[in-house]
């Protein structure tokens, strides 16, 4: 697919720096800044459309501070700083479009803690791919405290990229979750699901996560046979897209449907249908009376509008 690596979250050309891991002198030999994260939220900067970057080792006491990259001369850290009793707690935080945003005394001016559901479209393509690995590994920390081995503490080490035990010796790196998403075709129609939990009217994409052993080819035509009964014939990779919520590599496929029957497994999903090319266009564009349009900046997005130009190639 040409146009793959325009997805969001892809295509930023960050210098994640991995030799200055091994090399904590030159690490040292650079100007730090940091990226303060709270509760997975990034800071970002009065316009919400750029990062907000704080001098030095900003926060220091908080969290694993963890390499990003290099930008120019200057080494970029992320740091979990959710123990910070912040201002703009509200019924909106960790909702389904969480739209609230923290701020504190020692924050620059205008700058705020935003979801970055909400801002991942404003951003640049450099600067959300810093947010995407920030938010991931910071996760990653916060669940992975522990050998998965042993059980016993672990700590971090080549700045924030490993964690290593002191009961059996195993060094932990940080792991990501692959997961096929699918533009299931069939002639003029794709089909569309809805999850438990998500809004009336919200619909996206098919997905589901890959299992041990699976191709990519084999899980899509699994998945979407569990979810909706439909049967799955050509599989083609065409785009990937980091997912940082909580850890995911999504996997995007085309997937051509060989019957059309649905029979949803509603312990998987909620609702499936199968919409035209003329209704997604109605979806797109607010009008449909009654299906909303999957999250902009989500790959289910990117993918039906590409398939809507016929830009799958």
């Amino acid at each position: 697919m040409k146009i793959a690596e325009s997805v969001t979250f892809g295509g930023g050309g960050l210098d994640r720096a991995e030799d200055l891991r091994r090399h904590p002198d030159m690490l040292d030999d650079l100007t730090a800044m940091t990226l303060p994260l709270w509760r997975g939220k990034p800071l970002t900067a009065p316009s919400r459309d750029a990062l907000s970057f704080l001098d030095g080792h900003a926060f220091d006491g908080h969290g694993t501070p963890v390499l990003v990259g290099r930008l120019g001369e200057r080494a970029l850290f992320a740091r979990d700083v959710s123990a910070l009793e912040v201002d703009g707690v509200d019924d909106d935080l960790g909702a389904f479009r969480d739209s609230s945003e923290q701020t504190h005394a020692d924050l620059p001016a205008g700058s705020a803690f935003v979801e970055l559901r909400q801002t991942m479209t404003r951003l640049s393509p450099l600067d959300a791919e810093i947010a995407v690995c920030a938010k991931g590994m910071l996760e990653w920390h916060r669940t992975n405290g522990h050998c998965a081995n042993c059980g016993t503490p672990t700590q971090p080490g080549k700045a924030g990229w490993m964690r290593g035990c002191a009961g059996c010796g195993r060094m932990h790196f940080p792991r990501t979750d692959p997961v096929v998403i699918m533009l299931v075709t069939r002639g003029n129609d794709v089909l569309l699901g809805r999850s438990h939990g998500w809004p009336e009217g919200f619909f996206s994409c098919l997905a589901g996560f890959m299992e041990p052993g699976e191709t990519l080819e084999s899980a899509v035509r699994r998945e979407v046979w569990e979810e909706t009964g439909v049967r799955v014939g050509p599989v083609r990779y065409l785009s990937s897209q980091p997912w940082p919520f909580p850890g995911s590599l999504m996997l995007g496929a085309q997937a051509e449907a060989i019957t059309d029957r649905i029979e949803i497994d509603p312990e998987e999903i909620a609702e499936a249908v199968w919409l035209s090319r003329e209704e997604v266009m109605e979806v797109f564009a607010g009008t449909h009376p009654r299906i909303l349009p999957a999250r902009d900046g989500a790959i289910a997005h990117f993918l039906l509008r590409a398939w809507l130009a016929d830009r799958l190639d």
